[in-house]
């Protein structure tokens, strides 16, 4: 492991994200430019405008050997993935190839060079049949998207690499216009655009806001810490009182309809998992929001 130079504080680093473009990607890019941090990012459909930026993809084992020997980062931070849940479930070889070959290909890339990874995973690396989990918990995944995501995880856990495995859930924030929509920006456009919203009301998620996860992310990394933490939000709800939520914060018209989860005829069956996030306060004191403070401080980012 290289050795990392503290000032004021902090720690002098170089850090690398795969996947630049995705939500959390672009959100740490801003982070990491806005602290004067050493940053490097990767993109494969979309290019941003930051600089630094390396077409990559992770599929590609050589490329991705030869772009970490030449950019020699002290911290990989991978956000890449497809994260699809319907389409891992009915192409189980794309999703293979992306979530655990992809990941494979950035372990060798990381032993190359002796650096740190820093993995994004997710709440469904579990099935859903306890009430809450901690990051002890035993992996035993409902999808085959949460299976890839739990390989992966093995996957690291088996080096000798320094690792942080950072699992999260339902994400959101504002967007690019290149990115997908989340629960809140789905929610306000459906309704702005005069459509009635319709909402699950036995879907139960732990509401996680984009910008808390890369500034609890970024501290993890500065405190050198390794293992595995829950970096989710404070409150475990489900779709349809979550949007009620959203609905009251940007005092838009109550157009919402109650669904139950059968009538969207999907492929994959979403589990309702309550990730736990005491360890992150307990280790860095570290609070994260609960959904009307992260609405809130959506609302400060577009009139401040």
């Amino acid at each position: 492991m290289k050795i990392l130079i503290l000032f004021n504080g902090g720690i002098r680093l170089k850090i690398l994200i795969i996947g630049g473009s995705s939500i959390i990607g672009s959100k740490m890019l801003e982070l990491l430019k806005e602290k004067k941090i050493d940053v490097e990012f990767t993109y494969f459909q979309n290019k941003t405008n930051f600089k630094n930026g390396h077409y990559l993809d992770i599929t590609k084992k050589n490329d991705v050997l030869e772009l970490m020997e030449k950019i020699n980062p002290d911290v990989v931070y991978h956000t890449s993935a497809l994260t699809s849940i319907e389409k891992c479930e009915l192409d189980h070889g794309l999703a293979d190839e992306i979530n655990v070959d992809g990941v494979s290909n950035l372990i060798s890339g990381c032993r190359q060079i002796n650096c740190k990874i820093v993995y994004v995973s997710t709440s469904f690396v579990f099935n859903g049949e306890k009430s809450s989990y901690s990051e002890s918990d035993e992996r035993n995944p409902a999808t085959y998207y949460g299976y890839t995501k739990a390989k992966s995880e093995s996957l690291i856990q088996s080096t000798d690499l320094k690792y942080l495995i950072l699992r999260t859930d339902a994400l959101y924030g504002w967007l690019e216009l290149w990115q997908r929509e989340n629960s809140v920006t789905r929610a306000i456009s459906t309704i702005k655009s005069g459509k009635i919203l319709r909402e699950v009301t036995d879907w139960y998620n732990t509401p996680t806001y984009v910008s808390d996860f890369v500034n609890a992310s970024l501290l993890l990394i500065e405190k050198n810490k390794e293992g595995i933490f829950h970096v989710a939000g404070s409150e475990f709800i489900n779709r349809y009182d979550w949007s009620l939520k959203v609905i009251q914060k940007f005092n838009l018209e109550k157009n919402i309809e109650k669904i139950n989860s059968s009538e969207l005829n999907l492929s994959a069956k979403r589990v309702n998992i309550n990730l736990q996030n005491d360890k992150l306060y307990s280790e860095l004191g570290i609070k994260m929001k609960n959904i009307s403070d992260g609405l809130d401080s959506m609302i400060k980012e577009i009139t401040s």
